[in-house]
């Protein structure tokens, strides 16, 4: 059960839609979905090209563990050159859309060009076909995807679509599947939009190849499942249940980042989310899971109908996809928000029109700290008091950056150019023009490293020095941890997996035990080590080549200058000039960031210096 070994290769300038053989020397080299889609992408197109030019290329990938019973065996990736940073994009999603695509037949699915009308693709097994998709244009996810299913009569059909978001090409749109799972972050959505295509349905009922014996296999997932012992605590608060424990330690990111810990925390929590208001209404309805997950981390959830942001629109008396930790973070602490109702509409409104709820919340702080700060007034934002604290501001902003309308256009360019075009543009809190996620990298040293050195822009998901920040602030060896977890995450995002058991019981050997068990050849733990320094350094190479450079890998003047007010971290900045000399060292780059021809030769890539 692994590789499929067939690409859907889609010209939307031709409106053909071809197969052609997966490259199994790079399968061998990259494995699949992160790793693989991104060496496709180096490969095909000149990474200096702008991302929302016919000649970006769009990527949605399978790993080789999709669509199997390991367990979360339903990631997709999206990789392209990112909206939001002009760097390499590779945003990953769960549902149920990756295993479908991946039981239709193909590893992944190559777009390129641009259509001259809105089109969508429609798959079913060896079939595909582009299609008029002029009556869903305009229309949000909420609308697309059950729209697709009932015109094709099957409501087993799986759509990956944007909402108006990114067909306004929002910096930060990202690409929606099962309605609340997304693509997110890095803006993969405004070059979907750029090339005029609304959406993927696809239909697959010929299920997952064995490359090995099936019934070993099987026996592996057994085995390996079994050994997910944390769960409950995930299954119960989800990923919410870091927002105490980074408040307490202060390493919560509020308002801006001017503070490190937020007052209004509690209101925010899972105990929060799951207590009665005083309206007897409960946030949370219920927990969910993606495609194959034993975890089920994810929240459906539903705002007190009486709330201000719906009390007269019936129509989000809904349950639907509600505050994980990093949501609740950027559409509550960042912007000073503690009105849990008004976070989660906010969310609602992420899902329905297509938007990265990360940058949406990091870009909101950025207006409110310009509105404070005398950057702006009412007259620039509409007439909205862009305060932090204001509840009634989130939503407004959020519904008219969705829509790409008033002040909300702005909001809409993410926080880089935002507060450049307000001559501020210290106030981003961004690394590569991505907006930070739910840590405070003075606090936690080694994520400011792993904010400043992510290949694709300010990340909590590309590296994991986790357990080295929250016991020391103490940078020795940080630069060693973030180096060998980035490498084991590349890995792991190119499996089809999903990260989340590797906090919840597994180790690094679990993935290998499954991907050996599953996929031709032979696999250990020394091997997809280099599997995921190898991707990690073609990443480099792609951004290097896009322009980027040794002064990318860097943090905001807050974060380096302004000591953290509060917590474990106080009075101390990121000491990003320490350690970033040292990451380099470790990874074999030269004082510039450049990996060095050994490097290179040694991971069998091209030395791109030497090409010119």
């Amino acid at each position: 059960m692994s590789w499929q070994r067939t690409i859907l290769r889609v010209d939307l300038s031709a409106g053909t839609c071809t197969q052609e053989p997966l490259n199994m020397t790079w399968a061998q080299q990259y494995l699949g979905q992160r790793g693989l889609g991104s060496k496709y992408l180096l490969e095909e197109m000149d990474p200096a090209v702008d991302a929302l030019s016919p000649d970006n290329k769009l990527i949605f990938a399978t790993g080789p563990l999709t669509g199997t019973m390991a367990s979360t065996g339903g990631r997709y990736s999206v990789i392209t050159k990112g909206a939001l940073t002009g760097a390499i994009a590779c945003s990953n999603s769960g549902g149920k859309f990756g295993a479908e695509l991946k039981m239709a037949g193909y590893d992944m699915v190559i777009v390129e060009g641009a259509a001259e009308r809105p089109v969508y693709l429609y798959i079913e097994n060896d079939k595909a076909e582009l299609r008029d998709a002029s009556q869903w244009w305009g229309k949000t996810v909420w609308e697309t995807e059950p729209g697709l299913q009932q015109s094709h009569n099957d409501p087993q059909i799986r759509v990956a679509s944007i909402g108006q978001a990114g067909e306004s090409l929002c910096r930060y749109a990202c690409v929606v599947n099962d309605l609340h799972r997304a693509a997110g972050r890095s803006g993969v959505g405004a070059v979907m939009g750029s090339k005029k295509l609304k959406a993927i349905a696809v239909r697959g009922t010929r299920g997952v190849r064995s490359d090995k014996d099936a019934r070993a296999f099987f026996k592996t997932t057994q085995r390996v499942n079994a050994r997910l012992t944390n769960k409950d605590g995930l299954t119960k608060d989800g990923t919410l249940a870091m927002l105490d424990v980074t408040n307490s330690f202060g390493s919560l990111p509020t308002r801006n980042n001017l503070d490190v810990q937020f007052e209004g925390a509690d209101k925010l929590n899972p105990e929060a989310m799951q207590t009665p208001n005083a309206n007897g209404h409960t946030n949370l309805v219920t927990n969910g899971a993606c495609f194959g997950c034993t975890i089920a981390c994810g929240r459906v959830c539903k705002i007190d109908p009486t709330h201000f942001s719906v009390k007269d629109r019936p129509e989000y008396h809904i349950a639907s996809g509600g505050l994980e930790y990093e949501t609740a973070y950027a559409l509550g602490s960042a912007c000073g928000v503690d009105d849990i109702d008004a976070a989660t509409f906010a969310g609602f409104l992420c899902n329905e029109y297509g938007m990265d709820p990360i940058s949406l919340g990091g870009s909101i702080a950025a207006a409110m700290e310009l509105f404070e700060s005398g950057a702006i007034s009412a007259a620039e934002t509409g007439g909205i008091e862009l305060t932090f604290g204001s509840a009634q501001a989130l939503c407004e902003i959020a519904e008219l950056a969705g829509k790409g309308e008033g002040f909300g256009a702005d909001v809409a360019l993410g926080s880089k150019l935002l507060t450049e075009k307000y001559g501020r543009p210290e106030l981003s809190m961004a690394v590569k023009g991505q907006e930070f996620a739910a840590y405070d990298g003075r606090s936690m040293q080694g994520m400011g490293l792993a904010y400043a050195t992510s290949n694709r822009g300010a990340c909590h998901l590309r590296a994991d020095p986790y357990e080295s920040d929250f016991n020391t602030t103490d940078i020795a060896g940080k630069a060693d941890i973030v180096r060998k977890t980035q490498d084991a995450i590349s890995f792991v995002d190119s499996t089809g997996l999903c990260i989340f058991p590797g906090g919840s019981g597994w180790s690094n050997a679990d993935y290998v035990e499954l991907v050996n068990a599953s996929c031709e050849g032979e696999w250990n733990e020394d091997s997809v080590v280099q599997v995921g320094e190898r991707i990690w350094n073609l990443e480099r190479q792609f951004n290097l080549r896009a322009g980027l450079t040794k002064a990318d890998d860097t943090l905001p003047k807050r974060i380096l200058e302004e000591p953290a007010p509060s917590g474990v971290g106080q009075g101390l900045v990121a000491r990003l000039d320490e350690m970033l000399p040292a990451y380099y060292q470790l990874r074999g780059w030269d004082e510039q960031g450049v990996p060095t021809a050994a490097t290179l030769q040694r991971l069998g890539l091209t030395d791109e210096r030497r090409e010119g």
